[in-house]
């Protein structure tokens, strides 16, 4: 049987709460409230692992001089003990709660919330729920490719604690590299299980050539690392007339590729002067 564990209390700032001196100001108005039952608590805070079973109160308090009905509600992990509630006039209804921790669930913090809603107006509170267990970091970059003047990417947290990737981007063409991108955090935070595709602008992309693009993205202070890449060919396709032309173009492409793999870098001015009277070569 599992444990029912009672949630832990977080003190902040009083409460207001109208004293019986204000009651009458607040006769035929809206003046009712809910929070955690307790002590000066703004919201609920719980902590525990996959598993286990919580519970607390949630405190409606009626100031008015007529009976309040509020109806409740919360997330898929919270089951009230009543869907809604009569509250009588300057009194209060306590409705306790669990919460309960699927099996399997990651590490990491959960926000939720309990909704009461009374007399045309809706007041939240959340719970706040700290899910313990081994935090192992784990992430995968996929579906490198390039659409237009972007590289479309995708990031999948496969760990079980929140991660802040940091991205490096490089593209190397058959003469050299097009892009070299230091590492730069991106401005996502990836909780556990959580996929997000993501672009990377390039623009002045090469009309002619045949380029390696290689995405590296780390996370947690670099102890996760992950790699992913694509190759995409460049060709003026409006230049080149027909089937034959592609074949001519195609051509073209191997000989550049041949021509780049010979050369070394300290030989690149010379050999871009070769190159363009072997492609004139290719494409008569």
């Amino acid at each position: 049987m599992r444990a029912v564990l009672c949630l832990s209390f977080c003190l902040v700032a009083p409460l207001l709460w109208a004293t019986s001196s204000t009651a009458a100001a607040d006769e035929g108005q809206d003046g009712w409230s809910a929070a955690p039952l307790g002590t000066d608590r703004p919201y609920f805070y719980a902590e525990g692992t996959p598993g286990t079973v919580l519970q607390d109160t949630l405190s409606v308090r009626n100031p008015t001089d007529r009976i309040l009905n509020v109806r409740l509600s919360g997330g898929s992990w919270l089951t009230l003990a009543a869907p809604e509630v009569d509250v009588p006039a300057r009194t209060r209804a306590d409705v306790p709660f669990t919460v309960r921790i699927p099996d399997g669930t990651p590490p990491g913090d959960r926000t939720a919330t309990i909704t009461a809603r009374a007399s045309g107006r809706t007041e939240t509170v959340r719970v706040r729920l700290r899910v313990g267990g081994p935090r192992l970091p784990a992430l995968t970059v996929e579906h490198v490719r390039v659409r237009g003047d972007r590289i479309a990417y995708e990031l999948v947290n496969r760990g079980t604690t929140d991660l802040t990737p940091t991205l490096t981007v490089r593209a190397d063409g058959v003469l050299g590299p097009l892009l070299d991108r230091p590492a730069r955090t991106l401005p996502v935070r990836l909780p556990p299980g959580e996929r997000v595709a993501l672009t990377e602008p390039w623009p002045g992309q090469p009309e002619f050539d045949v380029v390696d693009v290689r995405l590296t993205v780390t996370a947690a202070d670099g102890t996760v690392r992950a790699e992913a890449g694509t190759s995409v060919r460049f060709v003026p396709w409006g230049g080149v007339a027909g089937g034959a032309g592609a074949l001519v173009a195609g051509g073209a492409l191997m000989a550049v590729r041949r021509h780049g793999r010979r050369r070394s870098s300290d030989e690149q001015p010379c050999a871009r002067e070769e190159l363009a009277e072997e492609l004139t070569g290719a494409m008569k």
